[in-house]
């Protein structure tokens, strides 16, 4: 690899971590706005059961916001597998998070969201594939500094 590629894929990297952190920040930034009107305007006009589900979408939208955000900002992460969370990640909490919102209003508009609740699981499932994938790129890298370090002795 010559300086100029190094060069190059070092800029990459850092263009996909400020997008994976920005992503990060809308997506907080949003699980917080969609948190206070869920607990606000939503309080009288759901039912228990649906205002807590709608709360579940609002949890786990900020836990990716809050991984995307530890994603972004490590250097122990390969750039392949922090685009492949970045992506995920993204794409499981809008069919996951999406998905509940759909269904936990669905009572508030003429619309039957019901037809979409294939996707939930779908986009759970996404997220799951992201936290593993956040697991074995981790075990990788301590495999790799373990046999680094045993070739050193």
């Amino acid at each position: 690899m010559t300086i100029r590629t190094k060069f190059v894929f070092h800029q990459d990297l850092k263009i996909m971590d400020r997008k994976i952190i920005a992503t990060a920040a809308i997506l907080g930034m949003t699980a917080v706005v969609l948190g206070a009107f869920g607990a606000h305007a939503l309080k009288d006009l759901l039912e228990a059961d649906k205002l807590v589900t709608f709360e579940t979408g609002v949890r786990y939208q900020m836990y990716h916001a809050l991984v995307l955000l530890f994603v972004g900002a490590s250097n122990i992460l390969s750039a392949k597998a922090k685009k492949s969370i970045y992506y995920l990640c993204l794409t499981g909490v809008i069919l996951f998070s999406g998905s509940i919102f759909l269904l936990a209003t669905d009572s508030l508009n003429s619309i039957n969201f019901k037809a979409i609740g294939f996707i939930t699981p779908i986009g759970g499932l996404l997220l799951i594939i992201g936290w593993l994938v956040l697991l074995v790129d981790i075990l990788r890298k301590r495999e790799n500094s373990l046999g680094n370090k045993t070739n050193l002795n």
